[in-house]
């Protein structure tokens, strides 16, 4: 486990607005590629079709933070209707995932609902999957209402449960049918709304993962987390519960000699492949989750 102050530090860095501005300057410096496939739709296109190949499936995501314009909104849609055409032009496995405030939800509902629509029309179009990623939880609800209107009108589109907060295993009820990522949780949130102890996060995973499950649903299990895998394996052999009903999920750049070796044990396994120059806030997230990912990127700048 990261210490917790040094945790708090990264996650205090990973809302910096000057840092997040300069860092698209930097490009992918101090080891960021590690975890971000690239800049462009053609880098992350490249490397999900190295990842295809290696047997594993995919989910891109545009990696945008702090969007304040309608404009901006408007062109973050644009970008993940264009990777959603990129995809299908290259014939690679992938679904696409996305966040709703780069479309515009802390400026305007009714621009986020259009953006989200002008996305879920093309992914239809195209036989594809969008999964909504779940923020922090100041957007949780409004998340979920959103979810609940779209999902009125199309079946292509899910979203994102977070075990370390209290509401979720209530949350699930509402949610049955729809295809969901579950995971632990990468936000710095109160102990008022979540379980402060790794121990209480970890047994409410499995409650959420066995619930869902049991209720028959599609359930996308995302965790580097042997103990978590191996509690899925041994779960689904004692309900009979078919490889066809979930996947394994991983973060691009993260175990991924692990992924490889659950692909060719026989279930499916999808990689998150963030992409786009907007990434100071993804990768911030990502030292402050694992003290491997800060000696990787100290030693990466030693190196230089």
């Amino acid at each position: 486990m990261i210490e917790p102050a040094m945790k708090n530090f990264f996650l205090f860095l990973s809302q910096n607005k000057a840092l997040n501005h300069a860092a698209k300057k930097w490009g992918l410096k101090f080891g960021a590629n590690r975890f971000v496939a690239g800049e462009t739709i053609q880098d992350a296109i490249r490397k999900v079709r190295e990842l295809n190949q290696q047997g594993l499936v995919c989910t891109l995501d545009h990696l945008g933070e702090f969007v304040f314009s309608p404009e901006e909104a408007t062109e973050c849609a644009d970008y993940c209707i264009r990777t959603l055409d990129a995809i299908h032009e290259a014939g690679v496995e992938s679904n696409l995932s996305i966040k709703m405030t780069q479309l515009g939800l802390d400026i305007d509902q009714n621009l986020c609902m259009s953006n989200m629509r002008r996305i879920l029309d093309a992914a239809r179009k195209y036989g594809n999957f969008v999964r909504i990623d779940m923020e922090d939880y100041a957007h949780c609800q409004i998340t979920l209402d959103i979810l609940a209107e779209l999902r009125k009108e199309y079946v292509n589109v899910g979203t994102v449960i977070q075990a370390y907060l209290y509401r979720s295993e209530k949350d699930l009820d509402t949610l049955k049918g729809i295809p969901l990522r579950l995971v632990k949780g990468a936000y710095k949130e109160p102990q008022e709304v979540a379980y402060p102890e790794k121990k209480d996060v970890d047994e409410n995973y499995k409650k959420l993962i066995a619930k869902h499950l049991l209720n028959g649903n599609y359930t996308a299990v995302a965790s580097h987390d042997d103990q978590i895998i191996e509690f899925t394996k041994e779960f689904v052999r004692e309900h009979n519960i078919p490889r066809s009903q979930f996947e394994f999920q991983m973060l691009y750049g993260i175990r991924t000699q692990s992924q490889v070796d659950i692909a060719k044990q026989g279930y499916k396994m999808r990689v998150y492949v963030p992409y786009g120059n907007d990434w100071y806030g993804y990768f911030m997230r990502r030292l402050a989750e694992r003290p491997a990912n800060v000696a990787f990127v100290l030693k990466g700048m030693v190196s230089k």
